[in-house]
């Protein structure tokens, strides 16, 4: 008889179907990836950045590719609040997983408002709260790497959720990311998201020039994956265990068993993101590993790996 694998998991207190995400800022707003898979296989979904006025972005170019990785500099380019309830508030409703929206602002207030103005939508499960990009000038990784300022911000973000669960990503450019993961937690927040990219940078020797318009961009993808699957089992070991507070796993997810390894080292659910970009369906055909994996070692659930590396 065929051994009966339960993928699903409980993060914090939403019940998911399996551990599998998309990552912010690979997958757009829902449509740009529904054409490549099924999204109701997914575990949860988490949206472009939204802010509260659109943005452009930075200047072209503003992504290039690097050995087992990619840097990116978009700049959180975006509609804007008002077009995103408009716009893609309605198909987000069809969808039947989790879907997260990943808020950013240049202040404090900027963040609450864009939270208070998403809240009471139905179709969304939580929010991502974005103090980690590391190619914005203002706002952005700034707000994420002094612990004072994760904790006022996650505190300001969570009393305007309304309930929803609230998800604070990670920034890795820190000397201690349990530092600042307890602040987040200290502040109120439901989860943590980590880790965010790596700033970085890529120089034409022929021009002599920066490749990025914005001189600086973040580094995701394989490169990036020891360092990511390291601290998130730091921050499940100090900060998390204890309470079982949820993390939710990234940087670098091509296969079920990278996203194995994030599971052993603390997370709950993982997120896959560069690799979209390669292969728009990976996602799904990480799911139909992990569920193999399980089936091959006899494990009945999911949730006995989150943690059990020895």
């Amino acid at each position: 008889m065929e051994n009966q694998v339960d993928t699903s998991i409980d993060f914090a207190g939403l019940k998911l179907v399996n551990p599998v995400w998309t990552a912010s800022g690979t997958c757009g707003y829902v449509d740009e990836l529904s054409d490549f898979m099924d999204l109701g296989k997914l575990g949860g979904f988490i949206t472009k950045s939204v802010t509260l006025k659109p943005r452009e972005g930075n200047d072209t170019p503003r992504i290039v590719e690097t050995d087992s990785g990619m840097l990116n500099a978009i700049g959180l380019a975006n509609l804007g609040v008002d077009k995103f309830i408009e716009e893609k508030i309605p198909l987000i409703e069809k969808l039947s997983c989790a879907v997260f929206v990943n808020i950013a602002g240049e202040t404090i207030e900027d963040y609450v408002a864009v939270v208070r103005r998403l809240c009471e939508q139905k179709a969304i499960a939580g929010f991502e709260l974005n103090i980690s990009c590391p190619n914005v000038k203002h706002g952005g990784i700034t707000f994420g790497t002094e612990p004072e300022v994760v904790k006022e911000i996650t505190s300001a973000v969570k009393s305007a959720c309304a309930g929803k669960v609230l998800m604070v990503k990670l920034t890795p450019n820190v000397t201690d990311i349990a530092i600042t993961a307890k602040a987040a937690v200290e502040g109120g927040a439901d989860a943590l998201s980590m880790v965010n990219t790596f700033t970085a940078m890529v120089i034409d020797i022929e021009s002599r020039k920066h490749v990025l318009a914005n001189r600086t961009g973040g580094l995701s993808g394989p490169a990036i994956k020891p360092i990511a699957i390291y601290m998130i089992n730091k921050v499940y070991n100090e900060v998390t265990k204890q309470t079982r507070m949820p993390i939710l796993g990234m940087g670098g997810i091509r296969t079920a068993s990278d996203a194995l390894e994030f599971i052993l080292a603390g997370a709950s659910a993982v997120a896959v993101g560069t690799a979209t970009f390669i292969e728009p369906d990976s996602a799904v055909k990480i799911i139909e590993g992990i569920r193999k994996y399980c089936e091959n070692h006899q494990i009945g659930s999911i949730r006995d790996l989150i943690g059990a590396v020895q």
